[in-house]
């Protein structure tokens, strides 16, 4: 009977439909269908999936409506969730959907909740000290590095994860690191796409013990390369081990985390960035077009942002000016004494010049 079913329906030229399928099927089906996607890429997509697979783990593509993704963006946003981290697993959601056939009857009628833009932050040299003594006593031997190297040239985390040592131009003396410069090999933006950033002294410090742990390392392998973390003899000292060239580390957001409460402080690992761009835009000596240089894509929000700080350099360097005015008006003046000119204002330094021992 089923098979004459079948055949009539071929006859008429009817398809045959399928049934909606279950939430978690769905998403499996969709997550199958990445397979060429990067493993960080992926291996993210996999977290978001599953979270959204736990919520409608019983109910069919076909049933999840506006509302329900509505109370859902509520409840996480409630849970204390960022307005994007919300919106990323709603864009996940909406993946799943449209690979199911479905997302149509949802199009236009779920909105995004607003994010906000201004939420970077520089960190402050007080609190960098802070935090290079926490990132000293955390078992991840390779925040150290990740962090300097961030700081003090700008790149992004994804950028850091795949560094190659193919993309480092180094030029060594006795043993450490003389000087160097990188190369953004893979960026999320075209502009950040091969631009070269110059090591500072530091980077070089931290990169030059960091490399020194790898000897056999060729051109292909992984600055970062993914690894185990153990403890080694009485002491119980952190050490690596299961060391893989040919992938990159995974996050280290948890160790990031625990230094951030080791030090008392609340900042994003983004922050790293916007420090960087901050210091370079402090300094009135460095144009907008080498701190584009340096940093790739600036988005017109932050460059917004910058402009202010570049103000106030600007405005911080006339001042200096208008003292020197003062001053020698004051020396030619009979009636006054000469006096020493004040100290003018120290300019914060280009990123990375002085060494934190």
């Amino acid at each position: 009977m089923q098979r004459r079913r079948q055949l009539e329906l071929a006859a008429n030229g009817i398809a045959r439909r399928e049934r909606p399928a279950l939430f978690p099927i769905a998403a499996e089906r969709w997550l199958a269908s990445l397979s060429a996607l990067q493993p960080n890429t992926l291996a993210h997509y996999r977290i978001y999936a599953g979270q959204l697979k736990e919520r409608f783990s019983n109910r069919l593509v076909i049933d999840i409506n506006e509302r329900d993704i509505a109370a859902m963006q509520s409840e996480l946003a409630r849970a204390g969730l960022a307005a994007r981290a919300v919106n990323f697993r709603v864009v996940v959601l909406r993946m799943i959907l449209r690979y199911a056939g479905v997302w149509g009857n949802l199009a236009g009628r779920v909105r995004m909740l607003r994010e906000r833009h201004d939420v970077g932050k520089a960190i402050s040299p007080e609190d960098e000290v802070r935090l290079l003594e926490a990132i000293g006593r955390s078992r991840s031997q390779a925040l150290l590095p990740l962090f300097v190297l961030s700081i003090d040239s700008g790149i992004r985390a994804s950028e850091a994860r795949a560094l190659r040592h193919r993309d480092l131009k180094l030029i060594w003396h006795n043993g450490a690191i003389e000087h160097g410069w990188l190369t953004v090999s893979r960026s999320k933006t075209e502009a950040g796409v091969g631009r070269t950033v110059p090591l500072s002294s530091r980077v070089a410090a931290v990169l030059t013990l960091w490399l020194s742990r790898f000897p056999g390392a060729g051109p292909d392998a992984y600055i970062f390369p993914g690894h185990n973390i153990g403890f080694v003899g009485n002491s119980r000292r952190s050490d690596l081990y299961n060391i893989d060239f040919t992938r990159s580390v995974g996050s280290w957001k948890k160790a990031w985390r625990d230094a951030l409460k080791s030090a008392g402080l609340h900042y994003r690992w983004h922050d790293c960035r916007h420090t960087f761009i901050s210091r370079l835009a402090e300094n009135p000596n460095v144009s907008e077009q080498t701190i584009m240089a340096l940093a790739g894509h600036v988005s017109k929000s932050m460059l917004a942002r910058y402009s202010h700080i570049r103000s106030s350099a600007k405005q911080a360097a006339i001042a200096t000016l208008e003292r020197v005015h003062e001053h020698h008006s004051e020396a030619d003046s009979p009636q006054k004494p000469p006096q020493l000119l004040a100290s003018a204002e120290r300019q914060p330094s280009v990123v990375g010049e002085k060494l934190l021992n």
